[in-house]
C-alpha cells in the first residue's frame, strides 16, 4: 500500500513533532489549583478532559518538573477552572514560571475542601483526586467532581498555534 500524495512526508515521532502537531489543535484553557499547608499553587492547563459522567470524572496532565507538582502529588482535592476569553492575562500569569500566581492581580478565595477557587471564571469544579497515572515526564491526574459552579458569564478562552484566542462567529 502506498501513501496518498495528500498525506505529505511522514516524520519520525519526536517531542518537536508532537508539539508542532498539537499547536494545530485548538484546546480550551483551564487553571488547575491546589493547596498545601496554606500555600496555594496553580498552573494553566490545556490538557483538561471530561472522562466520564457517572461518576463525574475529569483528567489533566502535569509535568513532574512543574513547580505545582509537589503539591498536586499530595493533594486530596484540586480545583478546575474554565477560563473565559476575557482572562488571557490570568492564563498567562498561571502559565509563567516564577509568576506571583495568587498575588493581588488574582481574585480568589478558599472554596470547598480548602481548594483555592478563582473568581470570575466561566465555571469551576472541586475534584477529589482518585488517581495519578505515570505518563513519561508527566502524570495524568484523574479527579472526581464533588462540587462546582457554572454561573460565570462569557465565552471560553482557547489556545491555538501557541497563543490564546477567542471563538469567532
Amino acid at each position: 500500500m502506498t501513501a496518498s500524495p495528500e498525506l505529505g512526508t511522514a516524520q519520525a515521532a519526536s517531542p518537536e513533532l508532537l508539539k508542532a502537531v498539537f499547536r494545530r489543535h485548538a484546546a480550551g484553557v483551564a487553571v488547575i489549583t491546589a493547596q498545601q499547608d496554606g500555600r496555594p499553587v496553580g498552573f494553566t492547563a490545556t490538557s483538561l478532559n471530561s472522562v466520564a459522567a457517572e461518576p463525574p470524572l475529569v483528567s489533566f496532565g502535569i509535568g513532574t518538573g512543574s513547580s505545582s507538582w509537589p503539591v498536586v502529588a499530595e493533594a486530596d482535592h484540586i480545583g478546575v477552572h474554565i477560563l473565559g476569553e476575557h482572562q488571557q492575562d490570568l492564563a498567562a500569569t498561571f502559565a509563567r514560571s516564577g509568576a506571583d500566581r495568587f498575588g493581588p492581580a488574582t481574585d480568589w478565595s478558599t472554596g470547598p475542601e480548602g481548594v483555592p477557587v478563582i473568581d470570575g471564571v466561566l465555571a469551576w469544579l472541586v475534584c477529589k483526586v482518585v488517581a495519578r497515572i505515570p505518563a513519561g515526564d508527566h502524570r495524568i491526574v484523574l479527579g472526581q467532581a464533588v462540587a462546582g459552579d457554572l454561573t460565570g458569564a462569557g465565552r471560553p478562552l482557547l489556545y491555538h498555534q501557541g497563543r490564546f484566542n477567542a471563538l469567532r462567529d
